[in-house]
């Protein structure tokens, strides 16, 4: 497997240089999925933009997702003619859209996508997340037909989490890419 069949994609804002993303793309030579504007995300920009990417890619395809990412993913996954090229996605940390702080910046993105995903995903949530409740994550994981993963108090799962490279996300992505890559 290629390293940029491995698609990186940041939440509202892009990942800073401290965030387990950006370590990834470094790491690993991921490719992260750049966006024109980070700061004011417009869903059919962000959808559009991510239908380029992987049309660019040759071979089975992987999603790393993170915060508005995942929401991004389920949008996509419902509009894409492509959906068949994704093996798996690991969705980190979804941001609730739909929650009253984000109504006025992050407007374009509700109704959040509720279809099951038609790829293999497993979604890692916090229990102390300020940009989604236990609840909600757990939520979004039955819909889309993720496996769901408790990571504990771990905030936004963010570079604020100081997690630096962290190693047990990148397991996670690992067992993805094996059991896609056996067929199980």
């Amino acid at each position: 497997m290629q390293p940029n069949q491995v698609l990186i994609l940041p939440g509202w804002q892009g990942c800073g240089p401290l965030h387990w993303q950006s370590k990834w793309v470094q790491n690993y030579a991921y490719q992260l999925v750049e966006q024109h504007d980070w700061m004011r995300p417009l869903r059919g920009d962000w959808l559009s933009r991510l239908d380029e990417v992987v049309s660019d890619v040759c071979g089975p395809i992987y999603l790393v997702a993170h915060s508005l990412g995942c929401i991004q993913v389920a949008a996509w996954a419902n509009i894409s003619k492509q959906t068949h090229r994704v093996k798996a996605a690991l969705l980190v940390a979804p941001g609730d859209v739909e929650a009253p702080a984000f109504k006025d910046v992050l407007s374009s993105w509700r109704p959040i996508c509720l279809k099951p995903l038609p790829f293999k995903s497993i979604l890692l949530g916090s229990q102390n997340d300020p940009h989604c409740t236990l609840e909600r994550a757990q939520f979004f994981a039955k819909l889309w037909g993720s496996d769901w993963i408790d990571m504990g108090p771990k905030g936004h799962l963010n570079a604020d989490s100081q997690l630096g490279d962290w190693p047990e996300g990148h397991d996670f992505l690992n067992q993805l890419m094996k059991v896609e890559e056996h067929g199980h």
